[in-house]
């Protein structure tokens, strides 16, 4: 057996700047998910834990920390005061954090936006079990950190899901609440001072900028703005028939 893949590089180019990805499925059946990058390629899962491994028997270290907890409240009456997860625990959780992280780039990049949420929302209850249960919030921090951008990518895949549909209200909705999310993050961490220099916010902000600009206007946003054309032009007949047309608009 050969472990020598110059042959597969040679045929698929990194692109410096890009997300170059492919997905496939492998001989058992798998499905896989291929990122190029500068020195080859990584290669993933494209289901349950990216690396495929199944840490103490459990689907990630996330369910063996969860299953560690429950054991600890049923031993304490149900009191889960006293658990902790100690530094080299938030290293772990950490480490196998990055690996979807890693996926969910690569799903975005595929336009599995379903995918992309599903890979955010599970990285974000990691975050908030170190939040909860780090020996201190130094620990915690080591996860929390990253929370915007995290935000971000949930954002920017309900966002995409909601423009295939040219719902652009919708679009709008989405990020302004992203925004708020992110904009709270930094006020709860107390680093307001982060607001106007976070990458994530400026993104999203340039992003609802285009879809503002972008959005087809209503057929009341029509009218109003006829009319004003009417009322400026001072033809005051063309004014009463747009005047009359939005009275009769529902």
């Amino acid at each position: 057996m050969s472990f020598d893949i110059s042959g597969i590089l040679e045929h698929w180019d990194y692109e410096p700047g890009k997300v170059v990805v492919r997905k496939f499925k492998a001989k058992d059946g798998t499905e896989k998910l291929q990122l190029r990058v500068d020195l080859g390629l990584l290669q993933m899962n494209a289901h349950g834990r990216p690396d495929g491994k199944h840490p103490f028997g459990k689907a990630s270290l996330l369910e063996h920390y969860e299953s560690q907890l429950e054991k600890f409240k049923l031993e304490n009456e149900g009191d889960d005061k006293g658990f902790q997860l100690k530094p080299e625990d938030i290293s772990k959780l950490q480490q196998e954090a990055i690996q979807y992280h890693h996926r969910y780039i690569c799903l975005f990049q595929l336009e599995e936006f379903e995918a992309v949420i599903r890979d955010a929302d599970r990285n974000l209850k990691v975050f908030d079990f170190a939040q909860k249960y780090a020996e201190s919030d130094d620990f915690a921090w080591a996860l929390q950190q990253f929370r915007p951008q995290l935000l971000m990518m949930r954002v920017r895949a309900n966002g995409a899901m909601a423009l295939k549909g040219n719902d652009f209200d919708a679009v709008v909705a989405i990020i302004e609440a992203g925004l708020e999310e992110i904009r709270q993050f930094y006020r709860d961490q107390e680093r307001s001072d982060l607001l106007d220099q976070s990458g994530e916010i400026i993104s999203l902000e340039a992003w609802l900028e285009e879809i503002r600009s972008k959005r087809p206007l209503t057929a009341r946003e029509k009218l109003e703005n006829a009319l004003n054309e009417a009322v400026q032009n001072e033809d005051y007949e063309k004014a009463a028939q747009v005047r009359d047309a939005l009275k009769n608009l529902k």
